[in-house]
């Protein structure tokens, strides 16, 4: 058994700490919101996030960062993205040199365009740092479906223990070192998920949205590789895998702000209307940045952009992208 601090009480945190419990893991939970604590505490549900996941009586709940860090074997912070420099910064004083820090959340920070584990390395450089990502909604995780993940670390022997605290009957969790692919993966998608959200919102069928996914991870893996990260993650569970459950189902907050883009709302009516972090209006701009940084071209991203933050229409972003410049499938191909 293993003593875990869970930071964060939204969807993921409630979800991976059912899993935890399950597992035969001490859980304490915790948030900075004392009327969330107390909501968990009564009710042992997410109510507002993640309705009908009932927390075992095992599970311990806290607004005391310092009891939820202190001495645990592990830490999961499951804050969203943009939180997650402010909250490592508040628990560094707390975590012990070599102490475990699994992120899972997803995105890239727009300012200094680094990942959320490299956040978390510069504010807590004592930590072991590791992330866990894949195809994974929390609803689906909450209710026991059987889902397939993979754990990420500087070294094989961290990567197997976050593998065996997490690994269930229902809960498969593969291990990589490409710490780098993994997060740009898990970042990135989010932002294909709101072009394939906005092509559902005009009202486009299967051929676009298959056309979104496969376009989409060519550009993510373009990045990715670009900046270092191996070509086979993006292959994997945190690259397509990810980015085929996040355009295609309606548990995405991606996609759900997406649909409402394409229907005629504003980026910021459709954040509003979500009522969650839509992590892919944060990770875009960084998208970008990434690209120019790196000369490699994102059109797909650039597009999404465009709607997000200049007012471009939806319909003429999908037409800018069928117009462009006739291209060979594969670059690297040759005729024979």
């Amino acid at each position: 058994m293993a003593k875990i601090g869970m930071i964060g009480a939204g969807s993921w945190g409630s979800a991976l700490s059912w899993l935890l419990a399950n597992n035969g893991h001490e859980v304490i939970v915790w948030s900075a919101l004392a009327d969330e604590i107390a909501m968990l505490s009564e009710c042992r549900e997410q109510k507002s996030k993640l309705p009908g996941v009932i927390l075992p009586e095992s599970v311990t709940f806290t607004t005391d960062l310092k009891e939820a860090v202190e001495g645990r074997d592990l830490l999961v912070l499951a804050v969203p993205s943009p939180f997650t420099r402010s909250t490592a910064r508040q628990m560094k004083d707390f975590v012990g040199k070599g102490q475990i820090v699994v992120n899972v959340a997803k995105g890239i920070e727009e300012g200094t365009l680094m990942t959320l584990s490299q956040i978390i390395e510069e504010e807590i450089p004592q930590a072991d740092v590791a992330v866990l990502s894949g195809p994974s909604h929390a609803e689906e995780v909450g209710k026991g479906l059987p889902t397939t993940i993979v754990a990420g670390a500087r070294t094989k022997s961290t990567a197997e223990l976050v593998q065996n605290i997490f690994m269930s009957p229902v809960f498969r969790v593969y291990t990589s070192p490409d710490v780098l692919g993994i997060e740009l993966g898990a970042a990135l998608k989010n932002v294909v998920a709101l072009a394939a959200g906005i092509a559902d919102g005009l009202g486009y069928g299967d051929n676009t949205k298959a056309a979104l996914i496969t376009r989409g991870i060519t550009e993510i893996a373009r990045l990715g590789t670009a900046m270092g990260g191996r070509f086979e993650t993006f292959c994997g569970l945190s690259g397509i895998g990810d980015l085929i459950v996040t355009c295609a189902s309606m548990h995405s907050r991606n996609r759900r702000a997406g649909i409402l883009i394409g229907k005629g709302y504003t980026m910021e009516e459709a954040m509003k209307e979500v009522k969650m972090v839509v992590e892919g209006v944060y990770s875009a701009k960084a998208a970008m940045g990434l690209a120019s940084k790196y000369g490699v071209q994102l059109p797909i991203i650039e597009q999404v952009n465009e709607v997000l933050f200049q007012g471009k229409p939806a319909a003429e972003a999908v037409r800018d992208l069928m117009l462009r410049d006739k291209k060979i499938e594969i670059s690297d191909t040759e005729w024979s």
